[in-house]
């Protein structure tokens, strides 16, 4: 099932049922007006969104409609709760051992998360508004879950039960600002502006075998300034999978219908498979010659990332942005 939101001049938007294809919607109030309201009430919604879903894609509903991508907004426009971790270790490795840091045995144990801004997701072709490019503007490509309603200290081996939806999105870093607020000791703030999400959020069984173990075996697939910039797959070098990502976060709180656990910039060991963020080419430069000459992203530039099945079909949608300058100062 493919579901996204649609704008009606509302915060929340309006759930569209999407075809396979990601080329034709059908609106479902009678089902749910928002996909958060569906979320909320999953159980008795699924079912009926899925026959929808089935009725879509044999082209048994008469008031589909062309989905126009223009009108699509962050399928979430606005989240309870987003949680980002650091699961592939590649790139938590490299990014430590560039600034001569030794990666700690827990963190082969111990998941990294931290919260995230949920209160507004960009659309995935919204752009990217900075006010300076002095802030290191990074992209990162992503994979996510969105879960139901999780008890506290639910277990690896349950987690997964609680996985209802899957995305990918673009978890935008200004990397300048972080080392300060780092050495802080409180965290990321000011260094994470809003992520954007991709169009569309299907359920597990739209990637059929390429979703195991609760893992996207998958490439995640990303061009910078329309040039190849990499392709590592999402299932490979990833140390915790997302079942283990929800039960580390429920540790000691429940977690709300419609959380988003994302799997952190992903990385494989293999270094020919490219990267998915500026960071991660720098550091290599940095550790290959001992100081980095890519820049990070500045005004103008754009970032494209997607996942295609064994077949080629674009599964999530495309993200697709422009780096802008943030008109504060301006009239």
């Amino acid at each position: 099932m493919k579901l996204t939101t649609v704008d009606n001049q509302t915060r929340d938007g309006q759930l569209v049922v999407v075809n396979r294809a990601g080329s034709h919607a059908v609106k479902v109030p009678q089902i749910a007006m928002t996909l958060q309201q569906a979320l909320d009430d999953w159980e008795h919604t699924a079912p009926q969104l899925n026959t929808v879903y089935q009725q879509l894609n044999a082209g048994e509903i008469a008031d589909a409609y062309a989905l126009d991508m223009a009108d699509v907004l962050a399928p979430l426009p606005r989240a309870h709760q987003f949680l980002d971790g650091s699961a592939y270790l590649a790139h938590v490795e490299r990014v430590r051992k560039a600034r001569g840091a030794d990666m700690p045995p827990s963190f082969l144990e111990d998941p990294l998360m931290y919260q995230a801004v949920s209160d507004g997701f960009l659309s995935a072709t919204e752009n990217i508004e900075v006010v300076s490019e002095e802030y290191g503007i990074d992209f990162e490509a992503e994979a996510a879950v969105i879960t139901g309603d999780v008890p506290m200290h639910v277990s690896a081996d349950e987690a997964g039960n609680y996985i209802q939806l899957i995305t990918i999105l673009n978890d935008v870093s200004l990397r300048n600002l972080i080392p300060s607020e780092l050495a802080k000791g409180f965290g990321f703030m000011q260094s994470k502006p809003r992520s954007a999400l991709a169009p569309f959020f299907v359920t597990p069984d739209e990637l059929g075998s390429a979703w195991r173990g609760h893992k996207i075996h998958l490439p995640m697939r990303t061009k910078y300034n329309d040039e190849w910039f990499g392709e590592p797959n999402c299932g490979v070098d990833m140390q915790f999978d997302f079942a283990e990502l929800i039960a580390h976060a429920a540790k000691t709180r429940p977690l709300s219908a419609g959380a988003i656990i994302g799997s952190g910039t992903i990385a494989n060991h293999d270094m020919s498979k490219g990267s998915t963020c500026l960071a991660e080419k720098r550091v290599l430069e940095v550790i290959a010659n001992g100081s980095a000459s890519t820049p990070f992203m500045r005004f103008g530039d754009t970032v494209e990332i997607h996942i295609e099945d064994d077949k080629g079909h674009n599964i999530f949608g495309t993200i697709k942005q422009k780096v802008t300058e943030y008109a504060w100062h301006r009239d």
